[in-house]
């Protein structure tokens, strides 16, 4: 035993950095969220008898070099395992760059430390992840039974890894070899029961801001939470299953669920959830035995959760709502339908979502509306209808996106396809980054999209319709910190490289002048 260090089996580390990936908005605006599925992981180390620990570089500001000091400080680790998942849809691959520091200044440390990355980038783009950072080990499917199985043979001084599922590494000759992918758990209840609360620093969690519109001073405590792990749907523009290998579902049982909130009101005094799942409002006994069981308890929560237009029910609303589902995230994605049918959700029109966006608000449920600008048949006129379809829905807050070739998803595949220009680096592929680069369209430069977003962004957020709504519904206070939200401009690499750009009033004042608006400028950026 090293002096003064602790003996562990795996040191999990959840890579990452505010200001990179949101840059001013960070400080206050964003979450800081719990890295749910790094909980999860160490709780199923755990039944199996390992010892673990969690080191959170976002929750606790520390760079990757800070990481990699205090490993070094406190820690003997058997192995050190860098989780590197999104807390939004698709968004592991942005914390890559990070994770890729982390583990450079742990080898500098200290070169015979073992590591292994896993996440939905990693599962993505194993051999690639294993040739480009400095690590030991790549998993490439889900994560726990290869974590497992790896640590157990380094503590067996063991040099075969052929019988462990789903691992990439280089063998003494240097040479990559990889392992098939192992089976998907099928016991979550029993497999991994919840995460390991106590491992994390749980004062340092925080809401997003408009998660506690009603209590806007009120963000902390907070957590996020897995009730369901996979998605059914295939979204082209989603990466969420590639740890997973297809298109999958798994819940954990009402019973389960409700066990992890007890643990989150009654030791934590957490009212501010996350349902981190791709998809909650789905499965009927699912989110009816889930909602049952908040509301016999008699909690007083404040829960945001993912659904689709298509999937919310009028018979679940009443229960998400006395159970404390105080948002639901919709993914709305383009004012086009046939925009939409590119990416598989033209199933509904326009004024489904419309209605499906009041019927949820009737409910006394706020809804986030989820936008997508620079799908690939987006031109100038399909984006213009994206955000005036926003305008209409009129929804308590709106996320506006651009389209991401994110690895695992087939816009990935067809950004490699085309020969479409990728970020130059992991964190081009954050939303809210200096360095983001969206994919283009068949007609628009990336430029062209993302300031277009970033403009939409303005736009619905200085709406006076909207700002009636906000006012009439949260109060002045909401108001007016809305207002310093939309005083911060977020800085863009390629934006400023291209120079000038059409503004969205200079657009829409050719639509209605009734002029052509022209597909693009053809910037190459």
């Amino acid at each position: 035993m090293t002096e003064g260090k602790k003996e562990v089996d795996v040191l999990l580390i959840n890579p990452g950095c505010r200001t990179a990936v949101y840059q001013a908005l960070g400080d206050e605006f964003s979450a800081i969220e719990t890295p749910s599925l790094a909980g999860l992981f160490a709780t199923y180390l755990r039944k199996k008898g390992l010892s673990v620990d969690i080191i959170d570089a976002p929750a606790n500001n520390v760079s990757p070099e800070g990481v990699a000091e205090q490993v070094s400080a406190h820690y003997n680790p058997v192995l050190i395992v860098l989780v590197v998942y999104g807390f939004q849809p698709s968004a592991s691959t942005q914390n890559m760059t990070a994770a890729g520091e982390t583990c450079s200044a742990l080898k500098q440390i200290n070169p015979n430390y073992k590591i292994l990355i896993t996440g939905t980038h990693c599962a993505a783009l194993p051999e690639k992840t294993l040739q480009e950072e400095a690590v030991d080990f790549v998993c490439s499917r889900e994560g726990p039974d290869t974590i497992h199985l790896t640590t157990l043979a380094l503590k067996a001084h063991s040099t075969d890894f052929s019988a462990i599922p789903s691992l990439w590494y280089r063998q003494n000759d240097g040479q990559i070899v990889s392992t098939p992918p192992g089976p998907l758990m099928e016991n979550l209840d029993e497999e991994m029961p919840g995460a390991a609360w106590d491992l994390l620093p749980m004062e340092k969690y925080r809401a997003h801001n408009w998660h506690c519109f009603e209590h806007i001073h009120e963000r902390q405590p907070y957590a996020s939470i897995h009730t369901s792990l996979g998605c059914p749907y295939k979204c082209t523009f989603c990466c969420i299953n590639a740890p997973f290998g297809k298109s999958s579902y798994r819940m954990w049982s009402p019973e389960s669920v409700i066990k992890e909130i007890d643990i989150l009101v009654n030791q934590y005094g957490v009212k501010n959830i996350k349902f981190v799942d791709e998809m909650f409002v789905l499965n009927k006994n699912h989110v009816m035995g889930i909602c049952d069981l908040i509301i016999e308890r008699g909690y007083k929560l404040n829960i945001w959760a993912y659904a689709r237009v298509d999937t919310v029910k009028d018979e679940f609303l009443e229960k998400l709502y006395q159970a404390g589902f105080r948002w639901l995230a919709l993914g709305i994605e383009s004012g086009s339908k046939h925009v939409r049918d590119g990416v598989e959700k033209g199933r509904f029109g326009t004024t489904e979502i419309l209605q499906v966006v009041k019927k949820i608000q009737a409910a006394g449920i706020n809804v986030i509306g989820n936008y997508i600008f620079g799908l690939p048949d987006d031109t100038y006129e399909s984006m213009l209808e994206t955000l005036q379809l926003a305008l209409d829905a009129n929804c308590e807050f709106a996320n506006f996106y651009c389209a991401m070739a994110y690895p695992g998803s087939k816009l990935y595949n067809l950004a490699l396809e085309n020969g479409w220009a990728l970020p130059d680096t992991w964190i081009g592929y954050s939303q809210h980054g200096y360095e983001c680069k969206p994919l283009r369209t068949e007609t628009l430069a990336a430029a062209e999209v993302l300031n277009f977003r970033d403009q939409a962004f303005t736009k619905y957020y200085t709406d006076p319709r909207y700002l009636a709504l906000v006012k009439e519904k949260f109060g002045q206070g909401v108001h007016d910190h809305l207002a310093a939200m939309t005083k911060i401009h977020l800085k863009r690499k390629i934006v400023e490289e291209a120079g000038r750009l059409p503004s969205i009033d200079e657009l829409l004042a050719l639509k209605r002048a009734s002029l052509p608006i022209e597909l693009g400028t053809n910037v190459e950026v």
